[in-house]
């Protein structure tokens, strides 16, 4: 999801929103982010909101941070969301993140689509996703999902090969991610996903070719690939500080992005935004355009981001203070913020930049047209594009997006 800053002011003990956020709802398109915080392991180059057993601590299924007491407690976010947002509309996407929701099981899966449902109903036709680990998914939990509604499966693959998963701390072998994305589609899962990470240190082109010829021959028709980022404080951070591997090159990462991109764009799939590609229109992550494209989402679960018409608010993140908060009858939003119409602005170029349709030109003041002018004569933004009235980064222009972004910004 987009990331959103740690500070803000306080969030009301009851979520109520302002009521010029309320304004329109339901005219832009609405998803429903569920934040799942456990994992099994936590991979070397991970730093997002997620907590094992030990981490937790968990002695019981009644402790405040088990799975059970974070399902009890997001049953109590999606009601109280229900309440805040009047006559909320009906979800158009659900995604399912962590984490690793694969961890919940079957049964866990669909009650969360069932609490869903029960909130806020689903649009006819609404696209619902869940991520999964290979070694966590097993048939009967994707027969069971495929049967309640999910029409979206995506698995956290990152790579093919046994050296580059080891770097990575990943847990499944060569192969597992292909015969899961077999085994969604035969259970009846429309779309499967597969993320791939590249530029892992020790990780060769050939590596990442034979990782891409494995997506190719899995039957999944939709592809996120991005390049490693050694996150600060992550075991994978440590081990690059001591010398056992040496820090991703900036160059070498670029020339992996074109590999990824002429083996998929060969075999048939178009990119529609930077780190994603599609084989179709239809196989598109229409949960992540809600982000792309400034729609409303409400995100439930310890940790999880939301924004609905211009306010934007972040949950606390430790499972056992989310789930106490609602058991008091208290929103679990930590803080929040109104994004003022420059914010807006920047992230609007920021975020629709990145997309194949591109920004308007007509959203660029007149410093920002200038920046195009030049970006699209340097290569970055497609001239022909330009001249109809649209910025769409050419190839050379993804590998800069965010630099591009901000010189059309004028931040």
């Amino acid at each position: 999801m987009p990331s959103v800053p740690s500070s803000g002011e306080p969030a009301p003990a009851d979520g109520a929103l302002p009521p010029a956020s309320l304004a329109g709802l339901g005219t832009r398109p609405f998803g429903v982010y569920v934040h799942v915080p456990f994992c099994a392991t936590r991979c070397g180059y991970c730093d997002f909101n997620t907590y094992t057993a030990s981490d937790l601590g968990l002695t019981s299924s009644d402790d405040p941070a088990s799975p059970a007491s974070w399902l009890e407690g997001l049953r109590r976010e999606l009601d109280l969301a229900a309440r805040v947002l009047g006559s909320p509309p009906p979800a158009d996407t659900v995604f399912l993140g962590g984490g690793t929701p694969s961890l919940l099981g079957g049964d866990g899966l669909v009650a969360v689509l069932d609490a869903v449902r029960s909130s806020f109903g689903l649009r006819p036709g609404a696209e619902v996703t869940t991520e999964a680990n290979p070694e966590s998914t097993t048939p009967e939990l994707l027969a069971a999902i495929a049967d309640a509604g999910y029409t979206r499966l995506s698995l956290g693959m990152q790579s093919d090969v046994d050296h580059v998963l080891a770097v990575l701390d990943r847990r499944h072998t060569p192969g597992a991610a292909v015969s899961v994305a077999g085994a969604a589609l035969a259970a009846g899962l429309r779309h499967v996903n597969l993320d791939l990470i590249y530029g892992t240190p020790t990780e060769t082109d050939d590596d990442l070719r034979r990782s891409l010829d494995a997506v190719l021959a899995s039957g999944a028709d939709h592809v996120s690939a991005y390049g490693l980022i050694v996150e600060e404080g992550t075991a994978l951070a440590r081990r690059i500080a001591r010398g056992d591997h040496p820090m991703p090159d900036d160059d070498v990462l670029a020339d992996r992005y074109e590999i990824v991109d002429d083996v998929l764009g060969a075999a048939g799939f178009g990119w529609y935004e930077v780190s994603n590609w599609a084989r179709s229109v239809d196989a598109r992550c229409r949960h992540n355009l809600v982000y792309w494209g400034g729609g409303d989402w409400w995100g439930a679960g310890p940790g999880a981001h939301s924004h609905v018409g211009g306010t934007r608010w972040w949950n606390v993140r430790h499972p056992a203070r989310y789930s106490a908060a609602l058991a008091a009858g208290r929103s679990p939003a930590e803080a929040r913020e109104v994004v003022t119409p420059d914010e807006a602005h920047l992230e609007q170029v920021l975020l629709e930049l990145r997309t194949v349709d591109g920004l308007a030109v007509a959203a660029l003041d007149g410093p920002g047209r200038s920046a195009g002018d030049t970006a699209a004569r340097d290569g970055l933004l497609d001239p022909g594009q330009w001249a109809r009235g649209r910025a769409v980064l050419t190839r050379r222009g993804r590998l800069l997006a965010d630099g591009v972004a901000l010189s059309l910004a004028g931040a």
